[in-house]
Parts: C-alpha cells; sequence; structure tokens
C-alpha cells in the first residue's frame, strides 16, 4: 500500500500501527506489565478519582439516603482511628460540597427555633410565678405535665418525621411553635393584667398547660428533624462536615441556653407584661425568617427532596397460604407490622442503642447550673446571686469551648475514641466535686469543691455530647433516623423528669447531697455503658505500645 495516500481511515490506521511497532520495539527496556495489571492500576486511579470529586447531582439522593457505613469500617482493622495532622487543620471547615449559603440559611433558622424555645421556656416560669405569687404548684404542674407530653409523644412524633415530606415536617414544627407561644403569651398577658375569677383562671392556666405541651412537642419535631436527618443529607454523612455543622449548631444551643434566660429576666424585673409583648413580638418577626430559611436549605439541596418509599412493615409481611383463613391472614399482617413500626423495638435493638442510651442518661443529674442547683446554691451562706451568677458564667465557657475542642479531638482519634477520652474526663471532675462535697465539713468549701468540679465536667459533658451524635447520625438508617431520636428525646425528658422528682422526694437543702450522689451514680453508668459499647466495637480500650510498635503481633 502506497504510504503517500490521503485516506484519512489509511493513515489513521498506519499510525497506530507506527505507535505500536515503537512499543514493540522498547518494550525490552520497560519493565514487563501485563493486561492484568495495567487494568487493575486503571482501576485504581478510577477509585482514587471518585473519592476525590464530589458526587454528581443526579446521583447525591441516593448516596444521601443510603446506610451510612459502619464507623469500624473506615478505621483500622486493629482500632487505630487516628487521622493526619491535615484532617485536624480541616476540622473547622465545612467540606466543599457543602456550601455556605446552605450552612448560613440552616444556622439562621435553627438559631430562632433554639432562641424562642429558651426565651419562652424561661419566660413562662416568670410569668406564672408572677401571676401565682403565693404558690408553686401552677409551675409544678405546667413543667411535670410538658415533659410527660414529651415523653409520650415523641416516638409517634418521631414516625411521622420519617414518613413525610421533609420540608413539610419543619415547616409544621415552626408554625406549631410560633403559634402555641403566641397564644399563650396572650393568655398570659390577660392573666397578669385582668383581674380573674378563680374558675377562669384556672381554665386560662390549662389552656397555657396544653399550648406548652404543643410547644415542646413541636420544638422536638424541629430538632429531630434538623439535628438528625437534614444535617446527615446536606453533609451527605461525611464526618469531617459532620463534626464541624454540629459543633456550631451546639454552640448556638449553648449561647440561646445561657443569653436567653437572662435578657427575659432583665426585661422581666422591668415589666412581666412588657417581657411577655416581647416575648410574643419575636415569635411573630421571626415566624417568617425561620419559614424563609428553611424552604432556601431545601431548595439548595436537592437530597433532601425525600420519594415516597414503601413503609418497612410492608416489606416484611408474612405471605400465606390462599386457603388461610382472612381474618387469621389480617391478624398475622397487622401483627408484623406493629412489630416492625415500634420505634420502641427498633430502638432497643439497634446496634447504636448503648451510646444513645449513655447520652440520654447524663439528663438524670442536678449537677448543672439549673434550677435544682441553682436553688442549693442560694441557700447557702456567702453564696449571693452575684457569685451564682459568675460560676454559672465560668461553666458556660468550658461548655462553649467543648464546640471547639471536641471537633479536633474528634479529628485526631475519631469519634469513638473521643467519646471514651471525654467521658473520662467528665466522671473525673464529677468524682472530684462529688468526693469534696461528701468529704468536706464546712458547707461553703464543699459547695465551691462541688461548684468548682461541676464546671470543669462541662467541657467533658458537650464533647461527650458531640461525639456521641456523630456515632449516631454515622450508624441509624435513613428511613429511622426519625423515630430511633424522637425515642431518645423521650428518654432524655424521662430522665430529665426523674431529677425533678429526687429534688421534691429530698427537698431541703441538707439532703441535697442524696441527689448529688444519683446524679454521680448516672455518669458513671453513663460511663460504663460506653466503656462496654467500645471494648466490643474496637476489642480494647486503650492502644498497647507495644503493639503499635510492633513488637508484639496484632493478633495477641
Amino acid at each position: 500500500m502506497d504510504p503517500k495516500l490521503d485516506d484519512n481511515s489509511d493513515s489513521s490506521l498506519r499510525l497506530a500501527e507506527a505507535q505500536e511497532g515503537r512499543h514493540i520495539g522498547n518494550i525490552t527496556s520497560e519493565r514487563p506489565t501485563s493486561t492484568v495489571e495495567s487494568t487493575s492500576k486503571r482501576l485504581q486511579q478510577d477509585i482514587q478519582l471518585s473519592q476525590i470529586e464530589p458526587p454528581s447531582p443526579t446521583n447525591q439522593l441516593s448516596n444521601s439516603e443510603a446506610p451510612r457505613r459502619s464507623l469500624t469500617n473506615v478505621r483500622g482493622q486493629d482500632g487505630n482511628e487516628s487521622n493526619t495532622p491535615a484532617d485536624v487543620e480541616r476540622s473547622e471547615a465545612p467540606a466543599p460540597s457543602v456550601r455556605s449559603t446552605v450552612t448560613l440559611a440552616l444556622y439562621i433558622s435553627h438559631f430562632l427555633s433554639t432562641w424562642n424555645a429558651r426565651l419562652f421556656e424561661f419566660g413562662a416560669v416568670l410569668f406564672l410565678a408572677s401571676i401565682y405569687p403565693d404558690t408553686l404548684r401552677p409551675m409544678s404542674i405546667y413543667a411535670l405535665v410538658r415533659s410527660a407530653a414529651a415523653i409520650a409523644f415523641s416516638p409517634p412524633i418521631g414516625r411521622y418525621i420519617d414518613r413525610s415530606n421533609r420540608l413539610s415536617a419543619v415547616r409544621v414544627s415552626i408554625v406549631g411553635q410560633r403559634f402555641s407561644v403566641v397564644v399563650s403569651c396572650i393568655i398570659l398577658y390577660f392573666m397578669e393584667t385582668l383581674r380573674l375569677t378563680t374558675r377562669v383562671k384556672t381554665a386560662f392556666l390549662s389552656l397555657v398547660i396544653i399550648l406548652a405541651c404543643s410547644e415542646k412537642l413541636a420544638f422536638v419535631l424541629n430538632t429531630v428533624a434538623v439535628e438528625r436527618d437534614w444535617v446527615v443529607v446536606i453533609t451527605d454523612g461525611r464526618e469531617d462536615a459532620l463534626r464541624v455543622i454540629n459543633a456550631r449548631m451546639r454552640r448556638i444551643d449553648l449561647f440561646c441556653k445561657l443569653i436567653g434566660p437572662l435578657v427575659i429576666s432583665f426585661i422581666d424585673a422591668a415589666s412581666t407584661k412588657i417581657a411577655a409583648l416581647v416575648t410574643l413580638g419575636m415569635s411573630l418577626v421571626s415566624v417568617f425568617i425561620e419559614y424563609f430559611c428553611i424552604a432556601r436549605v431545601y431548595t439548595l439541596v436537592p437530597s433532601l427532596h425525600r420519594h415516597p418509599t414503601v413503609p418497612p412493615a410492608q416489606a416484611h409481611l408474612p405471605t400465606t397460604s390462599p386457603t388461610t383463613p382472612t381474618l387469621l391472614r389480617r391478624l398475622r399482617a397487622l401483627s408484623l407490622s406493629l412489630r416492625h413500626a415500634l420505634p420502641l423495638r427498633f430502638y432497643f435493638t439497634h446496634r447504636t442503642l448503648l451510646p444513645s442510651l449513655c447520652l440520654s442518661l447524663l439528663y438524670l443529674t442536678v449537677l448543672s447550673f439549673s434550677a435544682h442547683m441553682t436553688a442549693f446554691l442560694l441557700s447557702v451562706p456567702g453564696w449571693t446571686a452575684a457569685v451564682v451568677g459568675g460560676a454559672r458564667a465560668a461553666a458556660a465557657v468550658a461548655e462553649l469551648s467543648a464546640t471547639w475542642v471536641a471537633p479536633r479531638l474528634m479529628a485526631r482519634v475519631g469519634p469513638l475514641r473521643a467519646g471514651i477520652w471525654c467521658a473520662a474526663w467528665l466522671m473525673a471532675w464529677v468524682g472530684v466535686g462529688v468526693g469534696m462535697f461528701w468529704g468536706k465539713e464546712r458547707l461553703v468549701v464543699a459547695t465551691g469543691g462541688l461548684v468548682a468540679g461541676v464546671g470543669m465536667s462541662r467541657l467533658g459533658l458537650w464533647g461527650f455530647d458531640l461525639c456521641m451524635q456523630v456515632i449516631i447520625q454515622e450508624e441509624v438508617e435513613a428511613p429511622h433516623r426519625g423515630a430511633f431520636s424522637a425515642v431518645e428525646a423521650a428518654l432524655q425528658n424521662l430522665f430529665e423528669l426523674c431529677s425533678y422528682a429526687s429534688t421534691i422526694a429530698w427537698a431541703r437543702p441538707d439532703q441535697f447531697r442524696w441527689p448529688v450522689l444519683m446524679s454521680a451514680v448516672a455518669v458513671y453508668l453513663a460511663g460504663g455503658l460506653y466503656a462496654t459499647f467500645l471494648r466490643k466495637r474496637r476489642g480494647h480500650l486503650v492502644h498497647n505500645p507495644m503493639k503499635s510498635m510492633g513488637c508484639i503481633p496484632r493478633e495477641l
């Protein structure tokens, strides 16, 4: 064939043959590479490129809804979870694919929801104290029924979150919170302003309690949906992004928990009526901003658009013979459906039961600067309101510092090991504080030791909280996040209610040591349960340095 032909196909063929000939001529000087090895290299390069590149919008929905990989699968076989220094440096920066506009709208919505909830939670107690100055019974009934409603109705809320459209569920929570707060403030304002008969006042109080239950349930709905479902989908389950967003949202929670009661207290000191109107006005204004921000997040993250799926119960219905009586088939189907649908059964058989239960147990405590401990401190000679306020501010610094320390610790050693470190810090300082409280005869010194221990333990407490949240977010399957987290919220309210019951049983200040001891037992029980979980998951609690250096085989 003439090499000067102008046919493009012949030229291409000849060029390919020439290149192949050069390759064959040079093969003797190169290392032999088999076809299998070259294919393996190409596959490895493709896998690396797929891990570097962010997920495309077409498969983002399926990736976000798939069950998250277990923490043990992303660690080494020996349980080593340490990351590189570069991971630690990136621990405070969101993942590149999480847009700043998404996180900003998410933070604004979360701040408004938490701020209004904390403002009303503390403000309602102040309003009732002003309306009923001679008795604590209305406030006690109010708090008791509100907590009981959260315990009883949180599991159904979890099922509602799992089965409904994400945006619709959160919008229901926003409107439910704001409506309950606005109507409650109007009623409380009239109860404070008008002279009402006892029967009318009792009717108004009943209505306020019902609205408070509605507000609490709406807050649980919003918290579970956003923190345990939306955040996981937005970050696509990446641990680095989860650490950052969880820490910043917890920082918002702690800020609102500290500043909200102070703001409404200052306003209430001037006028209870003005305080009720301010709470009402903030709720009315924030509802539109919060509504818009959460819709903005939903629009910018397509993976949040949940598609209807077959309920898990229907996928496991028993197969019955056509000759089986109709009533018996229906009873069997109903029995199995209820067994698969009950959130309690799913919760108590899940592999992350122990981390969630440990986190819930920490609510069984009086070792915090809440109503229990504040009332006791004010009864101790020398502990004025200014001193208690200073101690509470110092504890708040430790709490906020946990939102910076915990993400860096998890980036260094992983959430599993970071959890046991935070639990050890918590147990150590609780032990110091409780030991001094029981061991010192002088009440002022004993109380100072207790306050110091509790203040220092807050760093470990909220660090442990963040670690457990990452573990639960990564390991709970997408179709059951709401049900699992709602049962956890119910247990938290149950244990919190038990802490109030302990101060009712031991009501005198000289009996406060028994609720303190009960709280310490709960802390150590939580730490022991988590150690058990970690031992089963990793095979050990502490790394053997001889194994790390290779002196002892890892099989031993």
